[in-house]
């Protein structure tokens, strides 16, 4: 399990079979035809972002804030929002031609590599049939059929197109099958802009220090309680104060949004104990852990099975998806199985079908799991004692492909813990690792993510920009 008490995490290994091949880790590092980064000097002295402001000061007038998501806009790291041109593999070009080493992948979806070979090939042979179909296509079939023998938890699902849409399926759903309507959420868990999960959200609401949004009702939020992430004592409380009133506990099995935490032993082993005596149901929102920490996610992980899980971002390998899935018995309620209605106009669209189906394809092949759990584990442990060298308070962790690092002492285990960061000297630290070619998610709060593209250069690159930029900073 991993950890984040002020050292590199110990991942335990996968519970998938996966057998190491060290011909299948040169395909993944040299898949792709990514021209080399130029040194580190040389990207400081060409580093301009002039034709990126030039176009975001349009952008301001055409649309809310510049952007279409919040966190893009580097309110909490300051600083010129950047304009990306394209993308290959695990680097990024901008409108300006920097070039950058990437670890936040598309927020995750890029786990094989941005602009990935042999997806583009199968896009491009998709779309000489069509782009969409608003109709049943075989491809939906050969992707359920993926993700049903990859998820323990998932019996049947449902496709959609986003993870927000997924989350709000999941809700009704829960909902509909318990006849409760009381949900417990966790403090900086994020699933989705859908009103009732907008309390104590993380990710972008955390970044513009919002605790809530405006125009959410009370009535839309009046059924959510709140815990602290790995607190199974309010748990408890909560299910003892709304005794027979609680459909679901809803929580990422890892959170990404307030950063990368992980689970506490036996936290989610109890969480399914205290659902299961409550009649309630266990929700793991695997948009982001899904096929990334595991081919099976997070709950094959931890050998947890919840009762239903969403998932997103790799299933569509970079194209809009998402999906929701459970026990049969309770995905037939979902219309037209059942009563409770959801539609989609692009949902199962044959684009995202194809680039899920090939990402998961590449994912399955041996030795994927254990090359990304290498370079994370080197990534995170050179960045954190570069950090501690330079006298810096840090901590972090990491899961296979996924990792996060917080400006404190730590531990961190749960939002609480996160915002006693230094989000300041987190913003200097985004900065001058932009200016020496690396791109992290503009936010403390917010996970990182390596993919099967990343070579074992970018790795120690980005490691040496960090050791120059904890000196300066």
């Amino acid at each position: 399990m991993a950890s984040v008490s002020g050292g590199v995490a110990l991942s335990c290994p996968s519970r998938l079979s996966h057998r190491s091949s060290s011909s299948s880790h040169r395909r993944h590092v040299s898949s792709s035809s990514v021209k080399m980064a130029v040194s580190v000097d040389e990207k400081k002295k060409s580093f301009t972002l002039q034709k990126s402001e030039e176009a975001f000061e349009i952008a301001k007038e055409l649309m809310p804030g510049g952007v279409n998501s919040p966190v893009r806009a580097f309110k909490s790291v300051g600083g010129q929002p950047i304009l990306f041109d394209s993308v290959k593999g695990s680097h990024m070009w901008d409108i300006d031609g920097n070039e950058y080493i990437d670890y936040v992948g598309s927020w995750g979806p890029a786990i094989i590599g941005h602009a990935d070979d042999e997806v583009l090939a199968a896009l491009a042979e998709t779309m000489k049939k069509g782009t969409s179909f608003g109709a049943p296509c075989l491809l939906e079939n050969i992707l359920a059929e993926m993700v049903i023998s990859a998820v323990p938890s998932i019996e049947m699902v449902r496709f959609v197109n986003s993870g927000t849409e997924a989350c709000m399926g999941m809700l009704r759903l829960a909902r509909a099958f318990t006849g409760k309507e009381k949900i417990i959420k966790f403090e900086g868990c994020y699933h989705g802009h859908a009103d009732p999960f907008l309390v104590k959200a993380g990710s972008g609401v955390a970044t513009l220090g919002l605790p809530d949004s405006p125009g959410v009702p009370r009535a839309a939020t009046f059924e959510t309680l709140i815990s602290p992430f790995n607190d199974l004592s309010t748990v408890e409380k909560l299910f003892e104060a709304n005794k027979g009133e609680i459909a679901a506990v809803i929580l990422e099995p890892v959170v990404g949004n307030s950063g990368f935490i992980a689970p506490k032993p036996d936290f989610l082993n109890a969480l399914q104990e205290i659902t299961k005596e409550n009649g309630a149901l266990l929700v793991f929102d695997e948009v982001m852990t899904g096929f990334r920490i595991s081919y099976g996610g997070a709950q094959e992980y931890f050998g947890i099975t919840p009762d239903i899980t969403t998932l997103g971002k790799i299933i569509g390998g970079g194209l809009p998806v998402g999906a929701y899935g459970g026990r049969r018995e309770i995905m037939e309620l979902v219309a037209p199985a059942g009563p409770m209605y959801q539609a989609g106009t692009l949902s199962g669209n044959p684009l995202a079908m194809t680039a899920g189906i090939q990402t998961l394809k590449r994912l399955k092949e041996p030795g994927s799991y254990e090359y990304l759990d290498k370079i994370t584990g080197e990534l995170i442990q050179g960045i954190l004692d570069a950090g501690k060298k330079a006298g810096h308070a840090i901590c972090g962790g990491y899961i296979s492909g996924m990792f996060g690092f917080f400006f404190t002492e730590g531990p961190v285990y749960n939002f609480g813990d996160a915002k006693n960061s230094d989000t300041a000297k987190f913003a200097r630290f985004f900065r001058g690792m932009l200016e020496e070619g690396v791109y992290f998610a503009p936010s403390q709060f917010e996970a990182g993510f390596t993919s099967l593209a990343h070579t074992p250069e970018d790795i120690q690159q980005t490691i040496a920009a960090a050791e120059k930029v904890f000196r300066k900073i």
